[in-house]
């Protein structure tokens, strides 16, 4: 069974969207289709921090992610990925993203995931964090953060 992959990147462009793509290729994983999920992470696959994507098959095929991220052209871009598990293997992801300063963020998705297990009729580990932020410079243009789980390998689309 494939892993869920934790990777970020952060990025800088001219548009908000040539500065997000660039956070994407900082992660490897700006050659696929980002097929978004609700925020479910199943029984069974591992849960690893990588940083950036390995080979995940050919480019313009569909990848799985739940994604946090944040772009803009001013202030801190900070997107925060927040997860646990239980002890019989499924677990939650929680997403935030925001022109705010990491901290800020990384309190809403504190939030967010403690409500999410507060939810659900199992006992968690203790939430663990990716926390991703760059500074947008308006004499730069734009900047992006993005913090991803990528489950297992693309899939063709076709």
């Amino acid at each position: 069974m494939q892993p869920i992959r934790i990777v970020w990147g952060t990025g800088r462009g001219p548009t908000a969207l040539a500065a997000y793509d660039a956070a994407l290729a900082e992660a490897s994983v700006h050659d696929y289709n980002l097929v978004r999920l609700s925020s479910v992470i199943p029984d069974g696959p591992a849960i690893e921090e990588v940083g950036e994507a390995p080979d995940l098959g050919p480019a313009g095929e569909g990848l799985h992610v739940v994604e946090a991220s944040a772009r803009g052209d001013s202030g801190p871009q900070s997107a925060v990925l927040a997860w646990a598990r239980s002890p019989e293997g499924p677990g939650v992801f929680y997403e935030a993203g925001a022109s705010e300063p990491a901290d800020v963020v990384q309190a809403e998705a504190k939030a967010g995931i403690e409500s999410g297990l507060d939810l659900r009729d199992r006992e968690y580990g203790e939430p663990q964090f990716r926390t991703v932020s760059i500074d947008a410079d308006s004499a730069e243009g734009y900047a992006a953060a993005v913090a991803i789980a990528a489950y297992g390998e693309s899939e063709p689309l076709l």
